[in-house]
């Protein structure tokens, strides 16, 4: 049930909201991008995103509801439980008899209204389309800020001591340690910092002993941030209830350890990968979040348009070779390789994998956990899989010799291999699987595309246009060639034929309701660096990363900060999201 972006086009042209010379502008635009109609009208401002969803109520003949300063009575909001009403979007605002209204900004969720009639068959749900801004509302009734609820929590655990073991005392402190890791407050700690991590889309979770308490911080969209301070006197039993989810020696202080444990209601999946690091003031911990029912999202969601794409899909077409993605921890490797296989994911072939750790659960697919305790690593894991018959084999990263080997000679012998790297920039692949031992003539026979990436913040809602003045000029050029990136604007028709460096249109965020900063979620930027005959020519010779770089760019190949400078100007991002990436 979704609007087809032509009919919703033409409904807004004949309502007089936009001009024929718009409605053709958009249209361009939406094939030039690859973005959808809708967010083309919303970001240039022809409509508002009410007016849209108003629209797209009137021509799907569903009502719309306003519920943006409404108050819900809390025992029809808790109808719909909390972490289905955030991961949808959906919330209940209304109930007459049997009649449950819910309001909804997703018209296509059906799936989300058969589960609660599902779960509640005597209860008959009627849909009401709404604003982001009106769920945002709603949402916040749900529960108590971290905050407030840390403090209820803290104040409720006044009366309980937690015991403090000496470092000479570990071994005779074990059973004290463990009764702390029970202690309720505790628990209730633990879980919170988990739970509001989860509705926070938190990536990772700091938890960093000072000398008079104890700092937690998220990692959201890739940047970090303080969320709360908690007493010092907490730190020993947060420390031990971790440990305690994870597996590992309560007693053991003085070396790092890693585990992992999951988190399981009716609603998600958590996979909770541990690091516990011993620091001057205790133990530092760090918690990676992954959830395990999250679908792999599509190449062109993932920042992949135009010539690029077509490159990654001819490749993704061929039955052996290497496709190689590269880039430093966090910059969205893995979830590019996702996002092939589940091109590559039918009926017809096997796709073996070999990766630390399972990110995302893949149906059809073999995936292999390494666990380097029991000795089976990337290496192992890969000697194996090409004796399991597969057609594409992923390996998670090459890490050391072994692997680089046998990853070559898997591709050689008629297996199309997606494996990742860590280099700064896609030319940098070739010397370092030269340093891994791997010999160029190998390399230059298998490996047939490189991509390097980084993840930058993508606008929340409103943004500001503005174009460069002198010294914003002068910095930037620090950094690119500002003139090669108006040619390539002008290309795409991004600006017009005659336009100066001066007259690029670029975007600012705007604080707002969904972000105190303006940014929620991120793209990437990349570059993609197709191995052809000159290149492979170079590879032999054991060129440097410049020389196969330059190579590159003559052939046409456009540099990470290039394409980042398009998405600047195509209103995705900011030039300062650009140049934080790209100088870290």
């Amino acid at each position: 049930m979704k609007v087809d972006p032509d009919k919703l086009l033409k409904f807004i042209l004949e309502a007089g909201l936009i001009t024929e010379k718009q409605f053709a502008d958009v249209l361009a635009k939406s094939k030039k991008s690859n973005q959808e109609v809708a967010d083309i009208l919303v970001s240039d401002k022809l409509i508002t995103q009410k007016e849209l969803i108003k629209i797209e109520a009137y021509i799907l003949g569903i009502p719309f509801i306003n519920l943006e300063g409404e108050v819900i009575a809390p025992a029809i909001l808790k109808i719909i439980p909390e972490s289905i009403a955030r991961a949808h979007n959906i919330v209940a605002f209304r109930k007459n008899d049997n009649n449950l209204e819910v309001a909804m900004v997703d018209p296509e969720d059906l799936r989300t209204i058969a589960f609660i009639e599902k779960t509640m068959p005597s209860i008959k749900i009627l849909p009401r389309l709404t604003t982001p801004e009106s769920i945002k509302n709603v949402l916040g009734q749900y529960q108590k800020t971290l905050e407030t609820e840390f403090k209820d929590i803290i104040q409720s655990s006044d009366q309980t001591e937690i015991k403090h073991i000496k470092e000479g005392d570990l071994y005779e402190g074990k059973e004290e340690i463990k009764k702390a890791a029970e202690d309720v407050p505790i628990i209730k700690i633990v879980d919170t910092l988990l739970k509001h991590a989860i509705l926070q889309d938190t990536s990772d979770i700091h938890i960093e002993p000072l000398e008079k308490e104890v700092i937690v911080r998220y990692r959201v969209d890739g940047i970090l941030h303080d969320v709360m301070t908690l007493p010092i006197s907490t730190a020993l039993g947060i420390v031990a209830r971790i440990k305690v989810l994870s597996n590992l020696k309560l007693d053991e202080h003085r070396l790092p350890q890693d585990g992992r444990f999951k988190i399981e209601t009716n609603e998600f999946k958590y996979s909770v990968r541990v690091s516990v690091l011993p620091v001057f003031n205790g133990e530092k911990i760090v918690m990676r979040l992954l959830a395990e029912n999250t679908k792999s999202a599509s190449l062109d969601k993932l920042g992949f348009s135009g010539k690029v794409l077509k490159q990654i899909q001819d490749n993704l077409q061929k039955s052996s070779g290497m496709i190689l993605i590269t880039g430093p921890t966090g910059s969205g490797k893995t979830t590019t390789l996702y996002a092939m296989m589940e091109i590559l994911n039918t009926p017809e072939v096997n796709i073996s994998t070999v990766e630390d750790p399972i990110e995302y659960r893949m149906p059809r697919v073999n995936q292999t956990q390494v666990n380097a305790q029991i000795g089976l690593t990337f290496a192992a894991g890969l000697r194996v899989l090409v004796r399991q018959d597969p057609d594409i084999i992923m390996v998670g990263e090459i890490r050391d010799d072994e692997t680089a080997g046998l990853a070559i000679n898997a591709a050689l012998t008629g297996h199309l291999v997606l494996s990742t790297l860590h280099t700064t920039e896609a030319a940098g692949a070739i010397p370092r699987l030269i340093d891994m031992k791997a010999e160029p003539f190998l390399i230059s026979s298998t490996v047939d595309l490189i991509i390097a990436q980084r993840l930058v913040r993508k606008f929340a809602g409103e943004k500001e246009k503005y174009t460069l003045n002198a010294s914003e000029l002068a910095n930037v050029q620090k950094y690119c060639n500002l003139e090669k990136i108006l040619k390539i604007l002008k290309e795409d028709k991004i600006v017009k034929p005659k336009a100066a460096v001066k007259d690029i249109e670029f975007y600012r965020p705007k604080p707002g309701k969904d972000s105190s900063d303006g940014y929620k979620g991120r793209l990437g930027i990349v570059e993609v660096l197709r191995v052809s005959e000159p290149i492979r020519e170079l590879i032999i010779k054991r060129s440097s990363t410049r020389e196969i770089a330059n190579q590159a760019i003559q052939e046409g190949m456009r540099t990470m900060v290039e394409d980042g400078f398009v998405k600047a100007a195509l209103g995705l991002t900011s030039i300062e999201e650009i140049l934080r990436v790209i100088t870290e």
